[in-house]
């Protein structure tokens, strides 16, 4: 997989992946442009032994094991810890922009609570629609959250005051319910697109081969069927967007 800035290049194998970099390099230069070699970069998802290096114009590209692409990080493991970390400094970025109105006394919970979604959990959901998240990282991003709100209500732990309180006085409901509901909506929004979309030839996709030992990953769908189990809903479903957001829909309290 290689990058240019905004451009992502996808091959099989390393021969492909050089082949269309000097085809994208040569179409670009032709028109005035050139392609960085120092920014460029490539990294190989799920290598199972060495592929040998790349290059670009006979210098070698640059291997990484993550790399950033309209703001989400994409990991060679498949895996999204990284980008769980990213988005609760996100939230942490956004709490700090605005914590003079969350941390003002004067002004009744309900505004802090609607600064917050607007600010704050909007940074954090970004690009989650898109991730199937494991337990213990809905659990890592909902404490951050509930930690931004006890600051933003003046009380700790230490008072021992209910989550759900919490949420209820901030009119804020459970991160991960709006986790669920932005993968659902994407999903749905996926589903209803022609067959050669390339989003819903990606959700039918099947690698070939077979796979490495051990515990599967966590696939996207997977989280998809799990998420529509709870909700009650069907693919089927999907096709008729009104019932579908209908279905989906997680308000705040």
């Amino acid at each position: 997989m290689m990058f240019a800035d905004d451009i992502v290049i996808c091959s099989e194998s390393r021969e492909q992946v050089e082949e269309n970099l000097e085809r994208w390099r040569f179409v670009l230069e032709r028109r005035g442009m050139k392609v960085s070699g120092s920014k460029t970069e490539y990294m190989c998802v799920n290598e199972r032994e060495g592929s040998g290096t790349v290059r670009l114009q006979g210098e070698e590209v640059k291997k990484v094991q993550e790399f950033k692409y309209l703001g989400s990080t994409v990991q060679s493991n498949g895996e999204c810890g990284k980008e769980v970390k990213k988005r609760v400094q996100a939230g942490w970025n956004g709490w700090r922009k605005v914590w003079g109105v969350l941390c003002e006394r004067k002004i009744s919970a309900r505004i802090k609570g609607k600064v917050y979604r607007t600010v704050v959990r909007a940074a954090m959901l970004y690009g989650l629609e898109t991730v199937s998240l494991r337990k213990r990282q809905e659990s890592e991003l909902e404490v951050a959250e509930l930690k931004m709100l006890r600051f933003s209500l003046g009380v700790t732990r230490l008072d021992r005051i209910r989550n759900e309180y919490i949420r209820g006085t901030a009119h804020v409901g459970r991160l991960g319910d709006k986790v669920r509901e932005a993968r659902l909506r994407w999903f749905g929004h996926v589903q209803r697109r022609e067959s050669e979309y390339i989003g819903r030839r990606m959700l039918d996709m099947e690698l070939p081969g077979r796979r490495q030992r051990g515990r599967p990953k966590r696939r996207y769908m997977d989280g998809i069927n799990e998420d529509m189990k709870l909700v009650g809903a069907s693919v089927e479903d999907a096709e008729d967007r009104d019932r579908w957001r209908e279905m989906i829909r997680c308000g705040d309290p």
